[in-house]
């Protein structure tokens, strides 16, 4: 059985599609999502629907981003966060056009039930943005640092390759986590396409929202399984790219 980490999606269905065939994805595979599924291209409510029905087959965590705290604040009260409404907030509500109530409740469901991160039994943390406490994810005071922090990946992505796990200058805060792996931060902002590695750290997050690919890879193994372009897949869209 692999054990596969996909990154964020923003509404990108055909790339989601896309990646798990490429990937070859059987029943047997778990399946672990770092978050942020709507909020970009122009199907963020298929990709609900596509991820619901997916959960049948597959064994399936679904982790909370900030993209999608904002859309279940707004399935739940229809309240309209001005700051997600223009980073792809009026994309997601245009593709719930001709949604029943009862088929919202069921999506709004699904975003309540999401964890805001997962330990595996190999001591694997899996969250879509970070944690700030130096004790933790189980000590973290401020819940919302798991969606909105890019402080743990900066400091894994500045730090001396030369100091080692057991050193005395290795962050405490990687010290309790075998591996982490994230989404939220584009390695695109870093000019690269592929999931990024620093320290014991994996940021999955390659840019989908934008100009990058969805990726998807074998925690195992490590082999990277991508989409093509986001942007070559909805010609006509701009995503996130505004």
């Amino acid at each position: 059985m692999r054990t596969l980490a996909i990154g964020d999606i923003h509404g990108g269905c055909r790339a989601l599609t896309q990646v798990l065939e490429r990937a070859e994805i059987t029943p047997n595979d778990k399946l672990i999502f770092l978050g942020d599924y709507v909020d970009g291209w122009s199907q963020s409510a298929q990709v609900i629907d596509y991820l619901i029905e997916l959960s049948t087959r597959n064994k399936c965590i679904f982790i909370k981003g900030n993209h999608d705290v904002w859309c279940e604040q707004w399935l739940a009260e229809g309240n309209v966060n001005d700051v997600w409404y223009v980073h792809g907030g009026k994309e997601t509500i245009e593709s719930y056009e001709g949604y029943s109530k009862a088929r919202k409740l069921e999506h709004l469901d699904f975003f309540e039930t999401m964890p805001l991160y997962h330990l595996d039994d190999e001591n694997r943390l899996f969250i879509h943005a970070g944690f700030t406490s130096m004790h933790g994810v189980q000590k973290e005071i401020h819940r919302e640092a798991f969606y909105y922090d890019r402080t743990l990946w900066e400091m894994a992505l500045t730090l001396d390759k030369r100091i080692k796990r057991d050193s005395e200058l290795f962050p405490n805060r990687l010290k309790h986590y075998k591996e982490i792996y994230i989404g939220h931060t584009p390695t695109t902002r870093y000019h690269k396409y592929e999931p990024m590695q620093a320290a014991n750290v994996w940021n999955i997050d390659t840019g989908a929202a934008f100009t990058g690919k969805l990726s998807a890879i074998d925690i195992n193994s490590k082999k990277v399984f991508q989409s093509n372009t986001l942007m070559h897949l909805y010609p006509d869209e701009m995503g996130r790219n505004k």
